[in-house]
């Protein structure tokens, strides 16, 4: 029977085989007995760790900027470019044919092969999969339309079919809604493509996915009006987890509106010495938000948010730094698949950190680990263990772990141990009794990589099919 320390050793004496560079801090600290299970059941993490200035002191150079604002640009670019799941709204013709909105629409809304289930563990039955798809409309298509523009106007889910039915692939099991794709934010410029038969919900492309959303979440206007928006300067940025506007009695559609990291929102041009919405906006940035009118025509609100909230006149500088005192802001959040329960899931949580300096990533794992637009190391299955631990052990900070289904992102290391950071809903260890053991995470979690595992015969390490640098000097 191996004992935990006992596999940890082993693991980590190969990784340390050619380490290119271990900062001087990490060579003087020894392999930590934190790599045992403490109390709180999370294997190798010891309270200090839950800092992100624990961390941020290990670095060498931890303010360097890895890459400017004009090269992230120009990787912003070269990402709509190059990614086939990325969409360049500005690009599209002037007028969708129905070839290429009912390929949207199919290529995301498959009926259900398998039994799914609701919340409640019943079965969803045949006749209510009939009327979901039916409700596709997708006759109603026309052979030719003009391409309408919008704007989000609050957080909303995207989904894989236009209804708020909940769906799952087992009895108890509420967490993973296979119908629950994304979400957008408020500001977010999308086109919208169709309607449900009805009528409650928009098939729209957005620029890094095309879903169903709520009508009610988007409000529609001419191009030029959507874009001035987007481009639209000075603004602020979201550097917090998530922020809300003021209260306001007077403007209800602006009222607390949460604003999730990395969102962008121009500034109004008011009087800074004059009441907004009943309150004086000294302590307050005024912020100019879309709203929807009663006819679902776009206009736009002045609104406040507080100074106190976390939020910068440009995107943070890409540091070291700022990638993990961004990352640990969400440090303990729920797990949300596809953005569900008002948080996010590995991929989104890993967007959303780069988004607050700038950095478009695509949406899911599966777009992320393979794009064309960043520096990445493949792994396959003629790939040897011997190569994803020397890869491991060039690890820096920020660099994205791709396993089946999942992201990490490195911070650092403790001694030869490398830690990741990752938004889960499982995370389990192999004890010193041989068995598997569940942390159960189920949300923002610090865990050292080695002991993670997807069973008795592999570790998290075994399975790395991707490793992305997404910050790789040009």
């Amino acid at each position: 029977m191996r004992s935990t320390t006992s596999f940890l050793a082993a693991a980590l004496a190969l990784a340390l085989l050619g380490a290119p560079h271990v900062h001087a801090r990490d060579a003087i600290t020894p392999v930590p007995p934190a790599l045992q299970v403490p109390a709180s059941g999370v294997i190798g993490v010891q309270e200090a760790y839950l800092s992100p200035e624990f961390w941020v002191a290990r670095l060498q150079a931890p303010d360097a900027e890895l890459l400017t604002r004009a090269q992230i640009q120009a990787q912003n670019a070269e990402l709509f470019q190059v990614d086939g799941s990325m969409f360049d709204l500005r690009a599209l013709p002037a007028r969708l044919d129905r070839a290429m909105v009912r390929g949207w629409i199919e290529g995301l809304s498959q009926r259900p092969e398998r039994q799914r289930y609701d919340v409640e563990g019943q079965p969803v039955t045949a006749e209510a999969l009939d009327a979901l798809v039916a409700n596709l409309a997708l006759d109603a298509i026309p052979a030719s339309q003009p391409t309408q523009y919008g704007l989000v106007v609050r957080r909303a889910a995207l989904r894989g079919f236009p209804t708020e039915l909940r769906v799952f692939s087992s009895a108890g099991d509420t967490d993973i809604d296979r119908f629950q794709e994304s979400a957008l934010f408020p500001g977010t410029p999308v086109v919208v493509a169709h309607a449900s038969a009805d009528g409650a919900w928009r098939f729209v492309v957005s620029p890094r996915y095309a879903a169903w959303v709520q009508a009610d979440a988007i409000a529609t206007g001419d191009q030029a009006a959507v874009f001035d928006y987007v481009d639209a300067a000075p603004y602020r940025i979201v550097t917090g987890d998530k922020v809300d506007t003021v209260f306001t009695r007077e403007a209800p559609r602006v009222s607390e509106l949460q604003l999730d990291m990395g969102v962008r929102v121009p500034l109004a041009d008011l009087p800074p010495d004059q009441p907004v919405n009943g309150q004086h906006p000294y302590t307050s940035w005024i912020l100019r938000l879309p709203v929807r009118e009663a006819d679902g025509s776009l206009a736009f609100s002045p609104a406040l948010l507080q100074k106190k909230e976390e939020s910068a006149a440009d995107y943070l500088p890409l540091t070291r730094a700022n990638l993990v005192r961004q990352a640990f802001k969400f440090l303990g959040e729920r797990y949300g698949w596809g953005h569900a329960y008002n948080g996010r899931d590995c991929s989104g949580f890993i967007s959303e950190v780069y988004r607050s300096m700038g950095v478009q990533l695509p949406r899911n794992t599966s777009d992320q680990s393979v794009s064309p637009a960043f520096e990445r190391t493949h792994f396959d299955e003629s790939s040897t263990r011997a190569e994803r631990m020397a890869a491991v052990a060039k690890l820096d900070v920020g660099d994205l772990i791709y396993i089946p289904g999942h992201v990490m992102m490195y911070v650092g290391r403790i001694g030869d141990a490398p830690y990741v950071i990752h938004d889960t809903n499982g995370g389990s260890y192999l004890g010193a009794d041989g068995e598997l053991h569940s942390m159960r995470l189920n949300g923002v979690s610090l865990t050292p990589l080695a002991p993670l595992r997807f069973g008795k015969d592999h570790d998290y390490i075994d399975r790395i099919t991707n490793i992305v640098r997404v910050a790789a000097q040009p």
